[in-house]
């Protein structure tokens, strides 16, 4: 049976330390985890202590999920604990932000 789910097409698995890393600002990094055909895709967000991104993060083709893993995230407006889930729609924007340091899993499911 263990086969056969994973001979599935499309059934897909990577551990986070697997992942290539990428740093796209000064202390921040994003690891890819998965990209289907239509575009969507998932990605860990590891920002060290005392980072931001440089201006707005504008959430465009489409919405972005974000689940708060580990440390406390803010957003340009208010901090979220681990636990936290935000669902940004298409359009919208934030400024990323940590004082802590965190862990982000982060969708985008239009792309």
């Amino acid at each position: 049976m263990q086969s056969e789910i994973l001979d599935q097409e499309g059934y897909t698995s990577v551990a986070v330390t697997d992942a290539p890393v990428r740093e796209i600002f000064p202390g921040i990094r994003v690891r890819p985890l998965w990209q289907g055909a239509s575009g969507a895709h998932a990605n860990v967000l590891e920002m060290d202590p005392g980072t931001s991104w440089p201006d707005r993060d504008v959430h465009e083709p489409g919405p972005e999920e974000v689940y708060v893993v580990a440390g406390t995230f803010n957003d340009g407006a208010r901090d979220y604990p681990p636990g936290t889930f935000l669902h940004a729609p298409a359009g919208s924007w934030h400024v990323p932000a940590t004082t802590t340091g965190c862990t982000l899993f982060v969708f985008y499911p239009e792309g």
